[in-house]
C-alpha cells in the first residue's frame, strides 16, 4: 500500500515542484515505485520529468472532472520505476466544474485509492494556493511535506497553511501527518539562512528534515532538459541533497 505525500505550501517559489521532481528521482533511484501526480495548471513537475505537455489527450482534469480512468492518465517518466500524472491549464476551471460535485473534496482520494497499491510512494505537487485541488490534494495524502525558503518572507503564510492543515484533520482526513519542514535553497554564507533555519528549528523542532537543500544552479538548469537533477549531473549538489532527503524519508517511514 503506497504512501501518498502532499507537497504544499501556498507561497509561491519555495522549490515545491523542484522538490516533487527531484524527490520522486531519488526514490526512483532507490529503487522504489512512485507515481508524481501534478496538481498544479501550471504542468511544470511534469515537463520538468520530460513529459510533452501539449501532447496528451488525458491528464490529471480528465480523472477529477470526468470520472476517467486514473490509469489512462499515467505516463512513464525518465527513469524507472517513475510514472507521471501529468496536469494541464484546463486545470484551473476544474475547482469550478468540481464546486456542485457531491463530496468535491474527496475527488482526488478516490481517484488515488484506486491505484495506490500499485506504488511505494505517491507524491502530489499542489498549486501555491489553497483552492479546492490543494484541498483534495491534503484530503487524499497520508502526509505533507512543506518547503520553505530561506529568505526574509519564509515564515509568512506557514500559519495560515497549518490552520489549513489543521481544519482538514478536523473535518475531512484525521490521519493526515506533517512529514516534515524542507528548508529550500540555503546559503551557508548568508546569516538570514542560518536566522530563518535557527528560527524554523525553533518552531518545529522534530518535524524539520535534517536534509537541507541548498541553492545550486544545476536544480535550476535541469528542468529546461526535462530532467531530474540526478539525471542531469548526478554529482552536484542539488542531486546530492535530495538523494540524502529520499534516504531520510526511506529511513523514518521504515522505522515507523
Amino acid at each position: 500500500m503506497g504512501k501518498i505525500i502532499a507537497l504544499a505550501n501556498q507561497k509561491g517559489g519555495v522549490g515545491k515542484t523542484t522538490t516533487t521532481i527531484n524527490l520522486a528521482a531519488s526514490l526512483a533511484t532507490l529503487e522504489k515505485k512512485v507515481l508524481v501526480v501534478d496538481a498544479d495548471p501550471q504542468a511544470n513537475a511534469s515537463s520538468g520529468l520530460g513529459i510533452d505537455i501539449q501532447s496528451l489527450n488525458c491528464t490529471v482534469y480528465e480523472c477529477l472532472v470526468n470520472g476517467v480512468n486514473p490509469k489512462d492518465a499515467i505516463r512513464k517518466a525518465c527513469i524507472d520505476g517513475l510514472d507521471v500524472m501529468p496536469s494541464h491549464i484546463d486545470l484551473v476551471g476544474a475547482e469550478l466544474e468540481l464546486m456542485n460535485t457531491q463530496g468535491r473534496e474527496t475527488v482526488m482520494k478516490k481517484m488515488l485509492d484506486s491505484i495506490r497499491k500499485d506504488y511505494d510512494y505517491i507524491l502530489i505537487d499542489c498549486s501555491p494556493s489553497l483552492g479546492l485541488i490543494t484541498v483534495n490534494s491534503l484530503t487524499a495524502a497520508d502526509s505533507i511535506i512543506i518547503p520553505v525558503q530561506c529568505e526574509y518572507f519564509a515564515l509568512e503564510g506557514i500559519s495560515k497553511l497549518l490552520n489549513t492543515i489543521r481544519i482538514i484533520k478536523t473535518k475531512l482526513n484525521p490521519a493526515l501527518d506533517i512529514e516534515g519542514f524542507l528548508l529550500t535553497m540555503y546559503d551557508s554564507r548568508l546569516r538570514l539562512s542560518n536566522q530563518i533555519y535557527d528560527e524554523i528549528k525553533k518552531h518545529f523542532q522534530e518535524l524539520v528534515f535534517d536534509t537541507i537543500i541548498s541553492r545550486n544552479v544545476k536544480l535550476s538548469e535541469a528542468p529546461s532538459y526535462g530532467l531530474p537533477a540526478i539525471l542531469y549531473d548526478a554529482d552536484s549538489k542539488g542531486a546530492k541533497n535530495y538523494l540524502a532527503l529520499a534516504q531520510e524519508i526511506l529511513k523514518k517511514n521504515e522505522q515507523k
